[in-house]
């Protein structure tokens, strides 16, 4: 039997400006220029050529050929080359970084006190440990225009496994542990191949309900790093030494990422119809310039203004993911394993939180048009935000742990939300927009750090209240965010009257004309 959460997107042979797709992307009618990767051919250039390493009768999953053969639902119990096959790899590869990235941070109670570590000392290896992340995000962003995400995401899990085995054994003082901590941070970079690779999965239709799982799935293993490496280490202690122990324990995230790397680079695909390289080579495509993609991604303010938003939710996750089980310890005088189970719940929400937020987007952009999912983006920060200050001041372990997983919900469907909104930017430049968006994400874990680095005698539940009271700014602007040709939240001074009485008018359908022609766009899980 299937069970299905279905989609729908009516049929129509062009659709209207202002929703699914953008009068600009209307003018281009090539199903190979379409795939990101490629510009519209130049003026005496040779013509893109047919190339598809698949048979498209032989995809497991329904696809637009209109939109380079992306598909139009999301399989999730399928395993099969190239859409769904790459999907998985997506997501599970995230995860790993996820886990590799924070394995220092339930282990610090340990690791702490063998270094002669300070207070100021942790939290500045906590903050050097995302503050690599925001550099590399604004690097690899236009490289996957350029390159394509399988051969990025590749490298940055081999990178991130080295990393974590050579920190096992080169952290002595505060000094290595900052050093490394801000080395295997890169890896966190992850995350713009994973989002930028599922755009060129799926189409737009459910774009956001793809990115939205592959990055919560992946963000789980934040979550799972808090429970697993502390058993890892206890596992460990019945044959060596306390000393010894935590950095046997590294042994697990880094050679899971290694092993993940490689198997990536020979079983996965780049898009639908191959890898970009493949496609560059057979002229399927033109090849794009990074430098080009960088331009046009971060010279749009929206982008910026979605960065600072994602800061507000996933740079909030970061910062939880390094503290949590710090602050259940310390204010709650839990035990090491405890504190790190309960902190957990915190990223294991991510199995379907931050789903729920893409789920919404395009549920709501398929009633209300693109308002919808403004609305969803502003209701979930502004969920986020309350749920936040709530949390700061509870002051019992049975109040803390429900409002925790509360919390957790608002900060995950926030960060699903704001990928939902990502792929209208600047389509020809998505590898960009998600690199600037997403380091956002560490630039706001930066600054949260900095509070706790800097609060002197202000206790960590103050800090977070102040937290909760950015994030509620954050959903406040939402009405401000305007996109060329969309439609704002509650004005639109951006568009002409043509063009707003051209979205009332597609708003008054029945249904939100999509680019399918084929069939309802969904999601099914095979049973």
């Amino acid at each position: 039997t299937t069970r299905s959460l279905r989609f729908e997107a009516a049929s129509h042979p062009v659709p209207p400006p202002n929703y699914c797709t953008t009068m600009s992307e209307m003018t281009v009618s090539s199903t190979e220029v379409e795939m990101t990767g490629g510009d519209a051919t130049a003026p005496g250039a040779a013509a893109p050529t047919g190339f598809n390493k698949y048979d498209p009768a032989e995809y497991d999953v329904k696809t637009d050929p209109n939109q380079g053969y992306k598909a139009t639902e999301i399989k999730l119990m399928s395993f099969k080359r190239p859409h769904m096959r790459s999907f998985h790899y997506s997501w599970f590869s995230f995860f790993l970084a996820f886990f590799a990235w924070f394995a220092f941070a339930p282990l610090m109670s340990v690791i702490a006190p063998q270094l002669g570590l300070t207070d100021q000392e942790k939290w500045t290896a906590n903050i050097c440990s995302v503050a690599s992340t925001v550099l590399m995000r604004f690097i690899v962003g236009p490289l996957c225009d350029k390159v394509g995400a399988k051969n990025l995401q590749a490298g940055l899990m081999v990178y991130g496994g080295v990393m974590i085995l050579i920190a096992a054994v080169a952290v002595r003082d505060a000094t290595s542990l900052i050093v490394m901590r801000f080395l295997i941070g890169v890896v966190g970079a992850t995350f713009v191949p994973c989002q930028f690779w599922n755009s060129q999965l799926f189409v737009k239709e459910v774009a956001g309900a793809a990115q939205a799982i592959a990055g919560g799935w992946g963000n789980l293993g934040g979550g799972v790093t808090q429970v697993v490496m502390p058993l890892v280490y206890t596992a460990c202690l019945t044959g060596m030494s306390e000393y010894n122990a935590w950095r046997y324990s590294f042994i697990v995230p880094g050679f899971a990422a290694l092993i993940c790397g490689v198997c990536m680079l020979r079983f996965s695909d780049d898009t639908p119809k191959g890898n970009i390289s493949e496609l560059v080579k057979a002229n399927a495509i033109q090849k794009k310039s990074a430098t080009s993609s960088a331009r046009e991604g971060f010279g749009e303010v929206v982008t910026w203004v979605l960065a600072l938003q994602y800061g507000c939710c996933f740079g909030v996750e970061l910062t939880v993911n390094n503290m949590m089980a710090g602050y259940f310890t310390t204010r709650f005088e839990l035990d090491l394993v405890a504190a790190g189970t309960i902190a957990s719940l915190f990223g294991l929400m991510n199995i379907f939180a931050r789903a729920i937020g893409g789920f919404l987007s395009d549920k709501m952009n398929k009633k209300f048009g693109f308002r919808g999912r403004l609305g969803v983006q502003f209701g979930c920060l502004m969920y986020e935000g309350i749920m936040l200050y709530i949390f700061s001041r509870m002051e019992t372990i049975e109040t803390a742990i429900p409002m925790l997983v509360m919390f957790s919900v608002g900060v995950q469907a926030s960060e699903g939300s704001t990928f939902g909104v990502v792929p209208y930017v600047k389509p020809a430049a998505t590898g960009s927009v998600s690199g600037v968006v997403g380091a956002g994400g560490n630039i706001g874990a930066v600054c949260w750090g900095f509070i706790f680095l800097f609060r002197g005698s202000m206790p960590p539940q103050d800090c977070l209240m102040i937290i909760s009271f950015v994030v509620i700014f954050s959903a406040l602007i939402t009405p401000f965010v305007f996109i060329k040709e969309q439609p704002g939240l509650i004005f639109s001074p951006h568009l002409t009257p043509e063009q707003r009485a051209s979205i009332d008018k597609a708003q008054k359908a029945t249904k939100v004309p999509t680019t399918d022609q084929e069939a309802p766009a969904e999601i099914k899980v095979n049973a």
